[in-house]
This record gives C-alpha cells, sequence and structure tokens, in this order.
C-alpha cells in the first residue's frame, strides 16, 4: 500500500487515477479501484490515540474502544471507494464541527486529567480539516464525472444501556432532503432489513436511537446540492460491546449482507440520479481481481489438487469380492481402498493458515471460507474410508436422503414401465470410439481410455481431462447417447472451462458441486432427449439403496432389496450396493435424482450458462454470475448441447415424471433408525 502526502493524494484525485494509500500521519486510507458515483466511509472505524495523548487521557484503551465503532471499515470493504479513519474519536471526532471536535466530557465521563495543549490540539484540528479536504476533493471529482453522488456513513452503536427495541439498522434522515431523496432512503432500508444474520432478528428504522445530526451529513449538504449523505447506524451485534469480542459468523454475513444492500442501492441512486449510463449492480463494483483472492486461490490449489474423492473411494478388489460373493451364501465384501498420501493433521493446518481474511470482498471471501470448510471435511471423510467412522463423515459431506427425496423416488418406482428394450450392442471399444467423435464433434480436447477399476459405466478423470469407460460395459444406443451428454457434455465441459478460468478453486471445487454436477449432467441427457424411464428409476433406485444401507448397514440386505423387491438383476444388484455400501457407507448417491429437481428448476427460471465455468454449485450461482459480469472471470468457452441448442423432446410420460418430482424437504434423521 501506498504512503502519500496530502497533496500527492489530492493531485490523484484530481487526475482521477485509481490507487490506495494511508495518508503520511496514519490518520486515515483511502481507497479507490474504481470511479462510481458512490462512496463509503467509516470515520470512527479506528482507535489509535497519539502518544503524547495517551498520558493525559483519563480512559482507558478499553473503555475508549467501547464508544468506538470498530470493524465499520471492514463493512464497507467490497466496496471500490471507501474512506476510513484510524484515529480514535478520542483524539477528534470527524463527525462534529471543529468546534466541538475535541470532547471535554463524552458519555458521561470526563475524557482528560490534563486538557491537550494548544499546540497538541492543533495538530489534532489539521488532521480533522485534511479528512474533509480529502472527502471534498473527491466528492467534486465524482459530481463533475457522474452529476451527483452517493455517500454512505456508516456507524455502529452500542444497545446494552438502550435495552429492548434498538434496531440492528438505523437510517438518520434528519438532515435528508425527503422530498428529494426519500426513494433511495427507503430503498436502502429495505435492503438492510433484508439481511439474515445468524440468530439475530432483523430490523431497520428511521431516526428510532438517532436522528442522523451528525457534522459529515452538515458538511456535505452545505457544499454539495447533488450529494446525498446517508447516516446509518448498526447495532454491534457482531460483537460483545463489553469486552469487544467479534462474534465471526455473524461478522461474516452482516459484510456479505451489507455488500449486497450498498451495492443495491447505489446501483438504483446511479440509475436515477446521475448521468452514468452504467447503473447496473455488477458496475457499482471494481472490475479488478483483488491480489489477496489470487494468493489464496493459488495456495489452495497447491494444496488441495490431489484431493479426489473417488480415485480413494472405489474399491481396487471388486472383481475378487463379486466371485466371493456370488460363491458364498453369507458372505459380506471385505473391500481394499488406494492408500491415502496425504498427512491430514498438516493439511487442515495448511488449510486453515490460508489468509481468507484478507479477502476484501465479501461475497467471494464467504466463497473461499466455504471452500476451506469443505475441504477440511472432504480430508475428514477420505481418512475414514474403511473404517466405521466414515459412514458419518459421508453424512456430514454429503448429507443424507430427505422423506421428500424418498417420496420423489417412490414416485417415479411406481410409474408402469415402458417398452424401451435395445440390444446391448456397445461394448467398450465401441464407446471408446463414439465418445472420441463426439469429443471432437464439441470441440473438447480430451482422451478416452478404458479402466477396469470403475464402479460407474463411465467416469471423467478430472486431474487428467480423461474420459475412463470400465472395460466390461454394455449399453444400448439410448444408453450411449446419454452417457456422452453427461461425461462429455457437463462433466469433461466444466473441467476444461475451469482450465480456464484465472481461480482455480473452479477445478478443485466448490462445495455441493457433487449435487450440481450430477444434477446438471442428468438434466443434460433430459435436454438432450436421451432420458428414458429406466433411467429415472435407476436415480429412484439409488435413493432407498442409501436408505437402506443407512438403516441396516448390510451389504447383502441392500443386494437383496434390489433383487427381491425391484427386480435388478444380481450383477446390476451387486453394482449398485458398490456403490452405496463403498468406504463405509457413500451417501452421494441420493443426489443424482435432487440435483436433476434443482437444476431443471433454476434453468426454468433463469440463465444457469455460469454454473458451467467449472465444479460449481447451484448456491453460488448470484456471485458467479457477479463476478462474471466484473470480469474477474471468463464467461464459459464451452457449453453443454442443451445450452446451445433447442431440448429435444422425450416421451410425454417422462415429462409429466420429470415435472412432477417435487421440491426439497427438511431431511428426516434416517441415520438415527440405524444409531437406535
Amino acid at each position: 500500500m501506498l504512503t502519500l502526502s496530502e497533496t500527492e493524494l489530492l493531485a490523484r484525485i484530481a487526475d482521477a487515477e485509481c490507487f490506495e494509500a494511508t495518508l503520511d500521519d496514519g490518520s486515515l486510507t483511502l481507497k479507490i479501484e474504481q470511479y462510481v458515483p458512490h462512496i463509503c466511509t467509516a470515520v470512527h472505524d479506528g482507535s489509535r490515540l497519539r502518544e503524547e495523548l495517551v498520558p493525559r487521557c483519563l480512559l482507558s484503551e478499553q473503555e475508549r474502544y467501547f464508544e468506538e465503532d470498530p470493524y465499520t471499515g471492514e463493512l464497507i470493504g467490497s466496496m471500490p471507494i471507501t474512506l476510513v479513519s484510524h484515529d480514535s474519536r478520542y483524539e477528534y471526532d470527524l463527525n462534529r464541527p471543529l468546534s466541538r471536535a475535541v470532547y471535554q466530557r463524552a458519555w458521561g465521563k470526563e475524557v482528560w486529567h490534563k486538557r491537550p495543549t494548544s499546540a497538541q490540539l492543533a495538530r489534532s484540528y489539521d488532521k480533522h480539516r485534511r479528512f474533509y479536504r480529502i472527502l471534498d476533493a473527491l466528492i467534486e471529482q465524482l459530481q463533475n464525472r457522474f452529476g451527483s453522488c452517493l455517500v454512505f456513513d456508516l456507524h455502529s452503536y452500542n444497545h446494552v444501556r438502550i435495552g429492548e427495541g434498538a434496531p440492528t439498522f438505523n437510517i438518520g434522515t434528519e438532515q435528508i432532503d425527503m422530498d428529494r431523496w426519500e426513494r433511495v432512503v427507503k430503498r436502502f432500508g429495505q435492503q438492510l432489513a433484508g439481511i439474515r444474520l445468524p440468530n439475530v432478528q432483523v430490523d431497520c428504522a428511521y431516526n428510532k436511537v438517532f436522528w442522523g445530526r451528525g457534522y459529515m451529513i452538515a458538511h456535505v449538504n452545505s457544499r454539495f446540492e447533488n450529494t446525498l449523505v446517508l447516516p446509518v447506524e448498526v447495532k454491534k451485534v457482531f460483537m460483545d460491546e463489553l469486552s469487544g469480542e467479534p462474534y465471526p459468523l455473524v461478522l461474516n454475513e452482516l459484510k456479505d449482507g451489507m455488500k449486497q444492500a450498498l451495492v443495491d442501492t447505489a446501483s438504483y441512486f446511479a440509475h436515477r440520479y446521475t448521468r452514468t449510463l452504467r447503473s447496473r449492480r455488477q458496475d457499482m463494483l471494481a472490475p479488478l481481481l483483488d491480489p489477496a483472492i489470487s494468493q489464496v486461490d493459488r495456495a489452495l490449489y497447491k494444496l488441495a489438487r490431489d484431493v479426489e474423492t473417488l480415485q480413494y473411494i472405489n474399491p481396487t478388489n471388486i472383481l475378487l469380492e463379486k466371485r466371493r460373493f456370488f460363491s458364498r451364501s453369507h458372505y459380506q465384501p471385505q473391500f481394499s481402498y488406494r492408500q491415502l498420501n496425504i498427512d491430514p493433521y498438516l493439511f487442515r493446518e495448511q488449510l486453515y493458515r490460508l489468509p481468507v481474511d484478507r479477502i476484501r470482498d465479501a461475497g467471494i471471501q464467504q466463497l473461499y471460507r466455504k471452500v476451506v470448510d469443505n475441504f477440511a471435511e472432504k480430508i475428514d471423510l477420505l481418512v475414514s474410508i474403511g473404517s466405521d467412522r466414515f459412514i458419518y463423515n459421508s453424512l456430514r459431506y454429503y448429507g443424507e436422503p430427505s422423506e421428500q427425496d424418498v417420496a420423489n423416488a417412490q414416485f417415479l418406482l411406481y410409474a408402469p414401465s415402458l417398452d424401451e428394450r435395445e440390444p446391448q450392442e456397445y461394448g467398450a471399444a465401441e464407446m471408446v470410439g463414439y465418445f472420441r467423435e463426439q469429443a471432437q464433434r464439441w470441440g473438447l480436447d480430451c482422451r478416452v481410455e478404458t479402466s477396469n477399476r470403475l464402479v460407474a459405466k463411465a467416469m471423467v478423470n478430472n486431474a487428467r481431462r480423461r474420459l475412463l469407460v470400465r472395460k466390461d460395459v454394455k449399453v444400448g444406443r439410448t444408453e450411449l447417447q446419454a452417457l456422452a451428454h453427461h461425461e462429455l457434455g457437463v462433466h469433461m465441459v466444466t473441467t476444461l472451462n475451469a482450465v480456464q478460468q484465472p481461480l482455480k478453486v473452479f477445478s478443485l471445487g466448490l462445495p455441493s458441486n457433487t449435487m450440481s454436477q450430477e444434477g446438471l449432467a442428468i438434466l443434460s441427457e433430459y435436454l438432450s432427449g436421451n432420458m428414458t424411464l429406466q433411467r429415472l428409476k435407476m436415480l429412484a433406485l439409488r435413493v432407498l439403496a442409501v436408505k437402506q444401507m443407512l438403516r441396516h448397514g448390510d451389504f447383502r440386505k441392500t443386494w437383496q432389496f434390489l433383487v427381491q423387491e425391484h427386480g435388478q438383476s444380481p450383477d446390476s444388484a451387486f453394482q449398485m450396493a458398490i456403490r452405496v455400501h463403498r468406504g463405509g457407507g457413500f451417501t452421494k448417491d441420493y443426489l443424482y435424482l435432487r440435483g436433476l429437481r434443482e437444476a431443471l428448476q433454476l434453468h426454468q427460471s433463469q440463465d444457469i450458462s455460469a454454473l458451467f465455468i467449472g465444479k460449481t454449485g447451484f448456491e453460488f450461482l448470484p456471485i458467479i454470475d457477479e463476478m462474471i459480469s466484473r470480469g474477474i472471470l471468463q464467461r464459459p468457452a464451452f457449453l453443454p448441447e442443451f445450452m446451445r441448442s433447442c431440448a429435444a423432446p422425450n416421451a410425454p410420460v417422462l415429462e409429466y415424471l420429470v415435472n412432477s418430482i417435487r421440491t426439497e424437504r427438511p431431511a428426516a434423521g434416517v441415520l438415527a433408525e440405524r444409531v437406535a
């Protein structure tokens, strides 16, 4: 970060340069990532008191800190123009006029046992003036450029002494021309009230505990006709106001919520009151890739690039155990697995040392926090493969079928069968040839090979950009085409798109990427016209197989359930039983059906092309869309066939069945039956 004099800083503003600098007296930091028609200030964020004043002050550091506004600088950190003060309000209060900027008495307490000298006061007054000269220069530049300017004046307040009824957010409107600016004020209030915080009831009030009588708005109103200052107080729900300890979960959610509220209000203001032609939400944020994001991303990729679940979870002795299972009436397969070559303790330690907190953008920071937590759970899953702990870690990582999942599965299985018989004429060699042709036709640079270590009929190896085909497999024409749209059209497409992104996290995979990937892949089968009722029923059976595994934990009982109650052949039932019992109890397979429903709903309501930039998750679509719009991420170079052409028709009964799958309800806790 730069250190600049006031003259140098003002010159850069005059030349409309983008920069970040701390003033050479250390009193403030100004960040300008892009010139936009809004500024965010945090004038009471700092707690620094000049050394020469400390012996004169009656109040301890903790007493002073209690009345300051810590973390307000962080709450506006996502925004492109921020002006944050580092000095304590007990040295000089920027929200009071110069004549009253230095307290003698504040909040019922004497501040000084020996009042500062005239020379000491003069130094504090100079800082006060300096702040407002910088703010004025910035507003003038923005007003000249855009015609109008919006200033978010952010503060926080202690609520213990106020008691019940203190609002989460309070907008002070006493000095605002409400005839002119009411729509912006109300829009901001609505956005603040819509923020969701853990274990906090959120509301927004106007003039309930503060009225907006501060000096900043008065100062700006007296000098700038076309600038709106919005004074807002945030109740200190994000920290223990007595001890000063933050509540990280609330603080992180608040930062993300504040970003959304500030961006929405700034966009609304820009559209209606400025000359700018760019007033979309994403235009209110900087198009820059924060160096902190790149640093975290590179370190995370280096650490986690080899943590691939399926290469460790697929048994290495399937054929041997299959022979034993069918030759012995009560035999329970004993699967072997590839050894994990990762030290889990060191992995977790390095994972949580990643400097994610340096990422300023709250939404992107939250994304990386969730990815880090996800990998911590993933390593727990991999470490426990083959042990009794694995099933519990699988439940933590993938979850379990809910009552609605089971009901959807049973609904599909009740459907009368259709005559969809096709000769199983394509073996592994023919499949490899077909997939190579399709990959070339779709412009996908990848390899296609056979493997004798797969549970699935085909699988994409992301790290090596290969499509693997099981050596003993045989499929019909429709299934062959469906596999192409599933494996190449989605899994390989997202693998290749991820390689082209400036951030490697999309190659590693976001949380819940399993459900989104499989849901999009099944959707690709469906919208390409290659869905069959048999395939839908197979997805439904996987849900019930997971439930059986959770209830009984017995491989043979799951196999018998599939053969005796659902008419599966012994071989296909064995393959499905492996899928859900491998590792010690693998719950992933219920996500295919749930993912299809989620993917279809999203596709029917909005553009989902951003989900194909890599191994994404449905919940991250808004932040991914934002990052693409800001130029931080690239639009996907490859898209599935169904995204590039009209959907191919399926049989009417299939259209009815797929569109009748109901949305999710809370999980039912199936595991409790087994634990009991």
